[in-house]
C-alpha cells in the first residue's frame, strides 16, 4: 500500500488531537464554559454588545462565531449583537497604513466599545500585540475580556477576565479545540434566547 506511511501520520495527528481534547474537557473546564455564556447572556440582556478580535485564522474564527450569532446556530431567534473587528478592510488598512497594524482593534474598541460590553479576544500565543492593545482599552472601558489562547502563561491572560486556555504550542491543534468550545457555548447561548 503507497500511502501506509501517510496514513500512519495522519492516524498519530488524529490521536494527538484526541488526547488533547480529552486532556482539556474536565468538568472544572466545563463549569467555566457554563459561567463564561452566562456573563455573555447577561451582557445581551441588559443591552450590552459583543466584540470580538484575533488574527489570521483566529480573525475567521470571530467571523465564525459572529455569524453564528446573528444568523442562528441550531434554532429560529432573535440575531444577537455581537460585532467581529476582523471584518472591515476600509478601517483596518486605514489604521494599518495611517498609524500601525498594532492599533487596528484598539482604534475600533475604543470607538464602539462601551462599558459592561464584552470583547473576546482570540490569541493563540497569546501575544499578539494589536489584541493585547484592545484588550487592555476594554479593561479601561470598564468592559469584561474574555480570552481564547493556547498554552499559558501568557501576556493576554493575565489582562484577562475569563481565559480559555487549550494547552498546545500547536497553533492548528488550539484553533481546532477553540472552534469546538464557541459551538459549545453557541448553543449555551442561544438557549438563553
Amino acid at each position: 500500500m503507497k500511502n501506509k506511511k501517510k496514513i500512519e501520520f495522519l492516524k498519530k495527528e488524529i490521536e494527538t488531537h484526541i488526547e488533547l481534547v480529552r486532556n482539556v474537557f474536565s468538568n472544572t473546564f466545563l463549569e467555566n464554559l457554563i459561567e463564561i455564556s452566562e456573563i455573555i447572556v447577561e451582557s445581551i440582556k441588559n443591552g450590552n454588545k459583543i466584540l470580538l478580535c484575533g488574527n489570521g485564522g483566529s480573525a475567521a474564527d470571530c467571523q465564525h462565531f459572529t455569524g453564528e450569532m446573528i444568523n442562528r446556530f441550531k434554532k429560529e431567534r432573535n440575531p444577537l449583537p455581537f460585532i467581529s473587528l476582523t471584518t472591515d478592510t476600509s478601517v483596518i488598512t486605514s489604521i494599518g497604513n495611517d498609524y500601525s497594524f498594532e492599533e487596528i482593534f484598539l482604534k475600533q474598541v475604543k470607538a464602539i466599545g462601551n462599558k459592561n460590553d464584552i470583547l473576546i479576544c482570540f490569541s493563540t500565543s497569546g501575544e499578539s500585540k494589536n489584541v493585547i492593545k484592545a484588550a487592555n482599552v476594554a479593561k479601561e472601558k470598564k468592559m469584561k475580556v474574555i480570552t481564547f489562547t493556547g498554552k499559558t502563561p501568557n501576556t493576554l491572560e493575565k489582562i484577562s477576565d475569563f481565559v480559555i486556555s487549550i494547552p498546545s504550542k500547536e497553533t492548528e491543534k488550539v484553533q481546532q479545540i477553540h472552534l469546538i468550545i464557541y459551538h459549545l457555548i453557541c448553543y449555551l447561548v442561544e438557549e438563553e434566547f
